[in-house]
């Protein structure tokens, strides 16, 4: 699934940590509430969305693809990787981005490693673990340099947050706000996250991976998820990022926006994979 980070930040870097989630179930949650994810791999194709007036870039393309394995007992596994394609009057540039991120089924451990380069630019590296203590968390960084981090205030991994989303768009709520660590940019930042939900799509879906009876029956709902840093008193989100997103974590119809442009992606290929019995 579409994950909350596939952002680029700044003008030279990129910070991914999106399009796959894994929602573990935690005890306290009814049989009736479990949200149970579908292992998948996924592609989308990604064109300029011309809906938003860009600002510096003439023209984009790229594609993300990802694997994401796992299960609610032990965890979901993620493999990430976005290639973007910007044209803008400085000539060409590409950025690329890879991630791969683990989150336990509890939700109370998190470990993440992402590169990102830009044409002219050398790699960035953000490499480390993040684990909940009490009411807050620990951040225990590798790179960009080898660091401590402690936040007294606790936060959602990208896994529990998006979970809450699709519980949420169950319930008929039309918002859902929480504080998010998902290991962007420098590691240590945190976000405050807004999520808008719509009202059930009843229509068949458009893309054609999506084109099969299982999807057409499964439930899905328009969401935007809009990122703010903590402490940034900003009024405009960092990033935002919209989707149809189907109750087993699969999502189409993406749409990333980052401040001076936009991205659209479409979903071209979609392979289920096989999923482990899990008693939670």
């Amino acid at each position: 699934m579409i994950r909350s980070g596939s952002r680029l930040a700044g003008s030279t870097s990129v910070a991914i940590l999106l399009l796959a989630s894994g929602f573990g179930a935690r005890a306290e949650d009814k049989p009736a509430d479990r949200v149970v994810l579908v292992p998948h791999r996924a592609v989308y194709d990604l064109v300029l969305d011309n809906s938003k007036a860009a600002k510096n870039v003439e023209a984009a393309r790229g594609r993300i693809a990802f694997d994401f394995t796992g299960d609610a007992c032990e965890g979901y596994a993620l493999s990430f990787r976005q290639v973007t394609q910007l044209t803008s009057e400085g000539g060409p540039r590409t950025i690329d981005a890879r991630t791969t991120s683990f989150e336990a089924g509890d939700g109370q451990s998190y470990r993440f490693k992402t590169e990102s380069s830009a044409t002219g630019s050398p790699a960035e590296i953000v490499d480390g673990t993040a684990s909940k203590e009490g009411a807050g968390y620990e951040i225990t960084l590798k790179a960009p340099k080898a660091e401590t981090h402690r936040e007294a205030k606790d936060a959602l991994f990208p896994n529990a947050q998006m979970k809450g989303v699709i519980q949420a768009a169950r319930a008929g709520q039309h918002t859902y706000n929480v504080r998010l660590y998902d290991g962007a940019n420098s590691g240590k930042e945190v976000y405050d996250t807004l999520s808008v939900i719509g009202k059930r799509i009843e229509t068949p879906p458009t893309e054609e991976p999506l084109k099969r009876p299982e999807f057409e029956k499964l439930a899905r709902w328009p969401v935007t998820i809009s990122y703010f840093k903590v402490g940034s008193d900003q009024d405009t989100p960092n990033y935002t990022i919209s989707f149809e997103l189907y109750e087993n974590g699969v999502t189409g119809a993406v749409k990333m926006d980052y401040g001076s442009f936009a991205l659209r992606g479409t979903l071209t290929r979609l392979d289920l994979l096989p999923q482990q019995a899990c008693a939670k």
